[in-house]
């Protein structure tokens, strides 16, 4: 998993977005539970923004250069799906060779 380490060469910014209690944002929520300390711990500079909002749709926002966000809607999704999904958006971020 060494794209985990990877997050501030590759993005700006991360924002989670989710409902601190519907059952829609169950896994947005237990995804930061787990990975959120070891994200910061290898990426200590990088922004990791988590917004809770009663009622919001769970998602998952990577902001890359030039301002290009890319979003990813995590209703339906399970915590390792969204562990692929954010891994997804980390190696779209590399830089060309």
């Amino acid at each position: 998993m060494a794209w985990r380490g990877h997050l501030s060469r590759n993005l700006k910014e991360l924002r989670l977005h989710f409902c601190q209690t519907s059952p829609a944002s169950d896994s947005a929520r237990e995804f930061v539970l787990r990975n959120y300390k070891d994200l910061k711990t290898l990426n200590p500079t990088f922004p990791i923004l988590i917004r809770e909002c009663s009622g919001a749709e769970p998602q998952l926002w990577a902001r890359y250069d030039m301002g290009v966000e890319r979003l990813v809607r995590l209703k339906g999704l399970t915590e390792p799906q969204i562990v692929k999904k954010l891994e997804e958006l980390v190696k779209a971020g590399e830089p060309m060779p």
